[in-house]
């Protein structure tokens, strides 16, 4: 393998581990209740 392959894919193993990773962060249970509170706010009548 080159150099420059191997730097591809070094580089798309980088970019699938940083995607996962905000995957798990946002969809985190601890979280939902922070995720979901704008759509709650949005839906709540001002009246």
């Amino acid at each position: 393998m080159t150099f420059s392959g191997l730097a591809y894919f070094l580089f798309t193993l980088l970019l699938a581990i940083v995607m996962g990773g905000i995957t798990v962060y946002y969809y985190n249970p601890k979280r939902k209740e922070k995720v979901e509170e704008p759509k709650r706010r949005m839906l709540d009548d001002e009246q």
